[in-house]
């Protein structure tokens, strides 16, 4: 096992007994190998910490994914992303078996999805957890209320009960009034938009995205970014969702499961994997975020000085250094980062300029440790 998996499986296994309970997808030690004896590679240490090349070389196979451990907790929305090649669309394939995982396990709400026949299998797929893929999937034949129905069609719900369910989701996506238009009149966003209503109608537990939104215009991708978003905070549904681009998993992901090679190198919040790269891979797939966007002041702040616990705007410690800047540049002294009545810190016009240009650690005076400990 890599060290960077071995870190995200004990953090996994640190969390509170209430959160493992409410994990949606528990996965631990995942592997797909495509090739030849396939199922002896995870099991073989002479071959399992080698490279995608050596692997190939020595065995013919390849690890798609490799040695892959976390938990999806209910009502979050986790990103797993990486560059093309990465593993990342078939890990989320072998959360429902559309691909078979060679070696691990991996529940759904605690039930062992590598040990369901046939029958209950089918029963996660189209009731408990729906996919959206990258192309719509549409029936050219068919409105957009009827294609919207199809899950429902196939669990065996009547027609004029899965056409008014359907037509709610229709409106719910934003596509009130073309339900009696077919997909060859709609626009790509707009077709993305069915997708998303047909896998919402059938009420999963779970949505499943797999780089959906990759093949639309930035504009309208954004706007279906936003329409997650929404959907998101009105519904609490949970998201797992693939991507290749990091400003939409920043933007979409409670948590983001990054991946290269077939394995996880980092696990965290958006805002713990710009401030805290783990390796210099990372490093070099964040140096361009702007971090004051992403990074919040409970990191940004410093212990108080003598008089500043008391004096100051008040901001909460998720309050964006974006945002913070603002607030101070508005009353022209620091402003306090307050909790639950308490001040943890406060964050002056030096510790933003420090987040913005960069400048943690050492180069930050060595501050940031005593902000850590507060």
């Amino acid at each position: 096992m890599s060290e960077t998996t071995e870190a995200a499986t004990a953090a996994e296994r640190n969390t509170s007994a209430d959160e493992a309970g409410k994990a949606v997808f528990s996965v631990r030690n995942l592997w797909k190998v495509f090739g030849p004896k396939a199922e002896r590679i995870p099991h073989d240490e002479s071959v399992t910490g080698l490279s995608q090349a050596e692997l190939r070389e020595k065995t013919g196979c390849t690890a798609a994914v490799r040695d892959v451990s976390f938990d999806v907790r209910k009502g979050e929305v986790f990103v797993v992303m990486g560059l093309s090649g990465s593993g990342k669309s078939t890990l989320v394939r072998c959360l429902t078996r559309l691909i078979e995982p060679t070696a691990g396990t991996l529940e759904f709400n605690g039930d062992d999805v590598i040990g369901m026949d046939k029958d209950r299998l089918r029963e996660l797929r189209r009731h408990r957890a729906s996919m959206v893929f990258q192309n719509f999937g549409l029936l050219p034949h068919r409105t957009v209320v009827d294609n919207v129905a199809y899950g429902l069609e196939i669990q065996g719900v009547g027609r004029a009960e899965r056409r008014a369910r359907a037509a709610e989701m229709v409106t719910k996506v934003g596509l009130d009034g073309l339900g009696e238009r077919r997909p060859g009149q709609l626009s790509g966003g707009q077709q993305q938009r069915v997708g998303l209503a047909r896998a919402l109608a059938v009420d999963p537990e779970v949505l499943l995205f797999d780089e959906p939104f990759s093949a639309l215009d930035p504009l309208i991708r954004r706007d279906m970014q936003e329409e997650v978003i929404r959907l998101h905070s009105e519904e609490g549904r949970t998201m797992v969702f693939i991507t290749h681009d990091l400003n939409e998993a920043l933007r979409l992901g409670d948590r983001i499961a990054l991946m290269r090679d077939g394995q996880v190198v980092q696990l965290g919040t958006p805002e713990e994997i710009v401030a805290n790269p783990a390796d210099e891979y990372v490093r070099d797939f964040v140096r361009d975020v702007p971090r004051e966007q992403v990074i919040s002041v409970r990191r940004a702040m410093r212990p108080c000085k003598k008089g500043e616990a008391d004096t100051g705007a008040a901001l909460e410690p998720d309050t964006l250094v974006v945002d913070a800047v603002e607030a101070v540049a508005r009353s022209g002294e620091h402003c306090r980062v307050v909790e639950n009545g308490r001040t943890l810190g406060v964050v002056d016009n030096a510790r933003l300029l420090n987040v913005v240009a960069g400048l943690t650690g050492e180069e930050d005076g060595g501050e940031q440790k005593a902000v850590a400990a507060v």
